[in-house]
């Protein structure tokens, strides 16, 4: 869609699972599975999508899905189904991975980075896209590289340790413009260096939410992950941004929810809803 003087589009690099409990906390199970219903293995179903930004010359990708580096038994694990990926979406849109300008995460979990690299025909772990450069948090780099305990699954360094190595990774520090215009913003909770992204063109917003707001299911303040390592900084975080969001009429782009992937607020009965629009 055009969006004030850029293009921005939605793309999708498949469908993965997680568990239901998991994605909801400490809410019912008997009120999340109204909006989404849990399979056999009381996994839900969720999205894997990234905002492409084209501006001028510029193209501009934030968080890159789960990518294709891992193998069958993963696969299976987190019910990955897709029949194209993040990268076959770019080429529809005649854009290879040399085309693309910059990458900046919201945070490194494994879900949000996975195509940062990818094996080339010698089985070696390499950039993606050769000449981007890659942004992320200071904050969220060192923990990723040294991870607790209960963290320690979500990061995987072959997402990044690539990137290193050409050189191509570059580090933030706090809420910043990593490119004119676009905002690297820190929301913490998920992870303390968890960022939102936003997006400014021509007096308008967009934000891409990543996991404080990972679906339109966690609209409601306690709907808070069990993923989340700082629950109580997400339930602070999330009114402030969704309240700015709604009084200053940003697009919001959400990463992980498989229907409605942007829409704008409303607010019916005390309640956030989201008003659909189609950024494919």
């Amino acid at each position: 869609m055009r969006f004030g003087d850029i293009d921005i589009f939605v793309l999708s690099d498949g469908l993965f699972r997680l568990d239901g409990g998991a994605m909801f906390g400490v809410v019912p199970r008997v009120l999340w599975e109204r909006s989404d219903q849990p399979d056999e293995k009381n996994r839900i179903l969720l999205g894997l999508n990234a905002l492409l930004v084209i501006r001028g010359k510029e193209k501009i990708l934030i968080d890159t899905g789960i990518g294709d580096k891992f193998d069958e038994k993963f696969g299976s694990m987190f019910g990955v189904q897709r029949d194209k990926t993040l990268l076959d979406h770019l080429a529809a849109l005649d854009i290879r991975p040399e085309d693309i300008t910059h990458v900046i995460m919201s945070h490194m979990h494994f879900d949000h980075i996975g195509w940062n690299t990818r094996r080339n025909a010698a089985e070696k772990i390499v950039p993606t896209f050769p000449r981007a450069v890659y942004f992320a948090q200071r904050g969220e780099y060192e923990v990723a590289n040294n991870p607790d305990d209960r963290s320690r699954a979500s990061y995987i360094k072959w997402n990044w340790e690539a990137l290193e190595k050409s050189g191509q990774l570059h580090l933030l520090d706090g809420t910043c413009e990593p490119l004119p215009g676009i905002e690297s913003h820190i929301a913490p909770g998920h992870t303390l260096y968890h960022t939102i992204v936003k997006v400014k063109s021509a007096g308008k917003t967009a934000a891409f939410l990543a996991d404080l707001v990972p679906t339109t299911s966690h609209l409601k303040t306690p709907y808070v992950m069990g993923y989340d390592l700082y629950p109580k900084l997400t339930m602070e975080t999330k009114p402030k941004i969704l309240q700015h969001a709604f009084e200053e009429n940003w697009l919001l782009i959400f990463e992980h929810t498989p229907r409605i992937k942007a829409g704008y607020l409303a607010k019916v009965d005390n309640n956030w809803k989201v008003e659909p629009v189609d950024v494919q």
